[in-house]
This record gives C-alpha cells, sequence and structure tokens, in this order.
C-alpha cells in the first residue's frame, strides 16, 4: 500500500499576489496560523515555525519557490513529509492548493486524516482574516485544552 497524499484546496478572493504573500511573509501568516518564525519564505529557507499556544515548534526547508506560483518544503527535515502550496490565478481571486505527500509512520492514515483537517483549517483562517479581517483563531481554539506534555512535534 502506498502512503496517502493530502489534498486541500480553497479560493481566496484576494488578488493572487497577496494570497502568496500571507503565506510567505511571517508578519501575515502569524495573523492566522503560527504564533512566530524565524524568517520569511524564499528559495532555500530554513525556518522555524512556533505555536507558542501549544508549545511546539516545526522545521522546515524550502526546496522550491516560484513567487506568486508556488513553494514546496521539507516538513521537519529530514523526514520526506513534502508540502506543496500551488497558488493559481483565479477570476474571483487566487485558488491555493495545497498537497502534502511522504507520509510515514505506524499510522498513515491518521496523519493523512489530521493533515487534511489541518490544512483545511489553515485554509478557512486564511480565507477570513484575507476577505474579512477577521482572526478566527482556529488554530489556537482546534485543541485549547493541549500543553506542552499533551502535544509533540511531528
Amino acid at each position: 500500500m502506498s502512503a496517502p497524499i493530502v489534498a486541500a484546496q480553497m479560493l481566496i478572493r484576494r488578488p493572487l499576489e497577496e494570497v502568496f504573500a500571507a503565506f510567505t511573509n511571517p508578519a501575515l501568516t502569524t495573523r492566522f496560523w503560527f504564533t512566530k518564525s524565524s524568517g520569511h519564505l524564499a528559495p532555500g529557507a530554513r525556518v522555524r515555525w512556533d505555536w507558542e499556544m501549544y508549545g511546539v515548534h516545526d522545521d522546515i526547508t524550502v526546496t522550491a519557490f516560484e513567487p506568486n506560483r508556488r513553494v514546496v518544503f521539507e516538513w521537519n527535515a529530514p523526514n520526506t513529509n513534502i508540502v506543496e502550496w500551488r497558488f493559481e490565478p483565479h477570476a474571483k481571486g487566487a485558488m491555493l492548493t495545497i498537497t502534502n505527500s511522504g507520509l510515514k509512520g505506524d499510522d498513515v492514515i491518521a496523519e493523512a486524516l489530521d493533515l487534511a483537517q489541518g490544512w483545511n483549517l489553515v485554509l478557512a483562517a486564511a480565507k477570513a482574516w484575507l476577505e474579512h479581517g477577521v482572526a478566527l483563531n482556529l488554530i489556537a481554539d482546534k485543541a485549547p485544552d493541549h500543553t506542552v506534555s499533551g502535544w509533540s512535534s511531528r
């Protein structure tokens, strides 16, 4: 059996460049996803993302970067968990498609389901913030009672 590939997609009714910036500039991304970042996404960047409310972080390494078009990164390298964001122009704004592949471990089905839910929450949170200026707190409120001991980084 091959490992599942997770996919999520959302139309965000804002200009493509604005949507791309929201996912690559931590000053914007922290408005709807993680709480802290060590830097911008850029070609070859190695970045740490923190979710301070949970006391966890993840490290990513950008492996492909095409401005306003595509970002690919390894999630917690050297794992082969690969995430690709594709940004496409749409008559109503920007279509963002996320794929997450290379899942490994004892229960890849459970991991895939968790990732699918997580990516959809991120897309919904980004949409609400970019289109309406509303911070829904979806990531923080997904598991508000979890603590450092209740979570582990990937």
